[in-house]
């Protein structure tokens, strides 16, 4: 039995084998290795015209500065426009592409932080409007009841069953906190009212 080489071992590893051995140790190894066997080689010949009528394809206009990753010396040609950075998670959004590389985890980290920050702006937004966001029924929590929800979480195999436990935790949860703020705020200010009274 001859030694193959094996990933994640202490020891050095074997050299690689040479192209002629693979070949006549796997069948079909290395048949695309002569050009002329290529299915694509024809296309990838320089000077055989594309069809495209620019060398660069023309830029989009920038209405507002775009995020761009670190990695990139500018913005690709075309980009999305439909939701603009704005407010606190626009502003955390920028940080995260000027300051981290889309390879470390903070970068990542910041845009997730960034989204809840940004739902958090339309929640408030919405006490605003004369149809304020509904936390008991925009959660599908309803369901629950009239679905046959609860029924249907016990006895299967399903996968949100092992995290269900923190789901009403992590919905419920900032809306409460947020609910317990504003009873503080209301009371702080009618302490304020009586003792200017």
């Amino acid at each position: 039995m001859s030694e193959t080489p094996t990933p994640y071992v202490a020891g050095k590893p074997l050299p690689p084998e040479s192209a002629a051995a693979l070949m006549a140790r796997i069948p079909g190894w290395g048949v695309d290795l002569d050009p002329k066997d290529r299915p694509s080689f024809p296309q990838e010949r320089p000077g055989i015209p594309t069809g495209a009528r620019w060398d660069f394809p023309e830029r989009q206009p920038e209405e507002w500065i775009r995020e761009r990753s670190i990695e990139h010396a500018f913005l690709t040609p075309v980009f999305g426009t439909s939701t603009p950075l704005k407010g606190t998670s626009g502003a955390i959004r920028k940080y995260a592409y000027r300051k981290y590389s889309e390879a470390r985890a903070a970068h990542w980290l910041l845009l997730i932080a960034a989204d809840r920050v940004d739902a958090w702006e339309h929640h408030l937004r919405s006490l605003a409007t004369l149809r304020p966001d509904n936390p008991v029924t925009e959660t599908g929590v309803m369901s629950e009841f009239s679905g046959n929800g609860l029924r249907s979480r016990f006895g299967q195999k399903r996968a949100d069953v092992s995290h269900q436990w923190i789901d009403p935790l992590l919905v419920g949860g900032p809306w409460v906190l947020a609910g317990l703020g504003a009873v503080a705020a209301v009371r702080g200010l009618r302490r304020r009212a009586r003792g200017r009274g």
